[in-house]
């Protein structure tokens, strides 16, 4: 009777912690979203959080930059709190909702407020679309602009990272806050958007649109990496054609319909259609059947997309041009480091 005593303490005892233990498990396990990661990149005062949800990529490349070019980078984003906070303006984040950031400043009668227009989650990627609006003593201070931003976060390594940024103004011409702002020669510009905002914060969407330059002129570079590597695998299993001037002959990916000359399968639909993160790319330079040369460029399809355009040719060596332009990285391009 006391074994039995006992044999049923040690079942019921030991089911109780495996049901315990799991329960507390999956409350630990909860994962973070994509949302929340980027308000714990941005606003979490731990050091070095900033850094933890850039790509390993990123991070490995900040490592080999110059201390001076690589750090400024990364104080750019992290003085965003503590700037706002040494001024007293109150700043509230929010991790579900339509608004992710409220700066309510009662000093100035301003408020400044970062909206989420669009939240796309797709496996391990999700597409953050935020828009930014400003408003003192109650009347709205964009001028009719519309200031948006992208920012595409992706699954690595267990955590989301900030994989692509790209940005956009906008101007519609009939918006009456866009008339009204006419008739007192105001200028619906960047700059109109900055003044909408408190003014410790200006600088830092500026610090954010460079960020955001830089961003795109990296996806840039690794995509025309991505299209060296892609013709030499196009003219190795395609060698009576050779390489390809035709970006969409290297794509179709998810077509179902098998690897052929016009649909390789080597590159993802967005850059097989020529545009990816504000930059245009484009095909050039084949010489006939068996071709065995072929020319990249990649250039900003906007100048808030980027400043450098870049190019490549069979060669694999990557080069840019300071003016934006694909003619002046062909000819006289200088070597990218």
């Amino acid at each position: 009777m006391l074994r039995t005593k006992k044999l049923l303490a040690l079942i019921f005892g030991g089911t109780f912690f495996l049901l315990f233990g799991n329960l507390f498990a999956s409350a630990q396990a909860t994962p973070q979203t994509a949302r929340q990661a980027l308000l714990d990149m941005f606003f979490s005062k731990t050091p070095g959080t900033f850094q933890k949800h850039l790509p390993q990529a990123t991070q490995a490349a900040l490592r080999k930059a110059q201390p001076a070019s690589g750090a400024s980078m990364i104080a750019g984003f992290s003085a965003l709190t503590s700037q706002l906070s040494a001024r007293g303006q109150q700043l509230q984040t929010f991790e579900a909702g339509p608004t992710l950031l409220l700066i309510d400043d009662s000093q100035t009668h301003s408020k400044f407020e970062i909206t989420v227009e669009r939240d796309d989650l797709r496996g391990d990627e999700d597409e953050i679309e935020l828009a930014f609006h400003g408003s003192k003593d109650g009347e709205t201070q964009t001028a009719g602009a519309k200031f948006r931003l992208t920012l595409t976060m992706k699954q690595e390594a267990g955590s989301w990272r900030l994989n692509e940024i790209s940005a956009a103004v906008g101007v519609s011409l009939s918006d009456p806050e866009f008339l009204k702002a006419m008739t007192k020669n105001m200028r619906p510009t960047v700059t109109g958007v900055g003044s909408a905002m408190p003014s410790s914060f200006a600088p830092q969407v500026m610090n954010l649109a460079t960020a955001s330059s830089a961003a795109n002129e990296a996806t840039a570079v690794a995509a025309v990496r991505t299209l060296n590597t892609a013709e030499i695998n196009y003219a190795a299993t395609f060698p009576t054609h050779g390489f390809t001037c035709t970006l969409s002959d290297l794509g179709g990916m998810g077509s179902g319909n098998g690897v052929s000359e016009h649909q390789a399968m080597l590159i993802d639909p967005r850059l097989a259609g020529g545009r990816k993160s504000g930059y245009v790319f484009a095909l050039s330079g084949c010489n006939g059947t068996s071709s065995s040369r072929f020319s990249v460029t990649a250039v900003p399809a906007d100048p808030t997309s980027g400043t450098r355009a870049f190019c490549s040719d069979e060669s694999a060596v990557i080069r840019f041009s300071t003016d934006g332009k694909a003619d002046s990285c062909l000819s006289i391009g200088k070597l990218l480091q």
